[in-house]
């Protein structure tokens, strides 16, 4: 098993790796199916040339489960995701490439000793802003802690602010 960051690994200002992921068909389908999104934007590419002028584009879940597992491959086994909110500004198609990038704009432990980081997530495809976004993960104090064992009262992701539109 990969072992986890700790609140000691992280600061304010800290840049996560970049991970890049390129967009095919099938990663567009079985997001969907996933989901159970019978969309025809999302399987049927005549549809969503005929429709929007555009190859068949990742659904708002898909988009969701890439940006937690980005959050929670950098954080390890460990790491939590409290709150997550994103706004998506551009439909993102089969032959795009993805690149995920994300800081840490805050850290802070809570009252129940729950240590959690807060990070701004940019999307782009191609190159350009397609989805922008604010999470809040529960990251270990240290060795010994394990967010995934706290629930009922000491579980209490706090309130992340606005997101930001995307900018082009």
């Amino acid at each position: 098993m990969a072992a986890s960051i700790t609140k000691g690994d992280v600061q304010v200002g800290l840049a996560l790796p970049t991970l890049t992921v390129d967009v095919t068909a099938r990663t567009v389908v079985m997001g969907a199916s996933a989901s159970r999104d019978w969309q025809p934007q999302h399987h049927d590419h005549a549809h969503a040339m005929a429709a929007q002028g555009n190859d068949i584009f990742l659904n708002t879940p898909n988009q969701a489960g890439f940006i937690q597992r980005y959050l929670t491959d950098w954080t390890g086994p460990q790491g939590r995701l409290g709150k997550l909110r994103f706004r998506m500004g551009r439909s993102i198609c089969v032959g795009h490439t993805l690149t995920f990038d994300a800081t840490v704009t805050a850290l802070a432990t809570d009252d129940t000793g729950c240590c959690w980081a807060d990070l701004s997530v940019v999307l782009k495809a191609d190159g350009e802003v397609a989805t922008t976004a604010l999470a809040r993960i529960a990251i270990p104090a240290d060795d010994g802690d394990n967010p995934w064992a706290r629930e009922g009262d000491a579980w209490q992701p706090s309130a992340l602010g606005d997101v930001t539109p995307p900018t082009s």
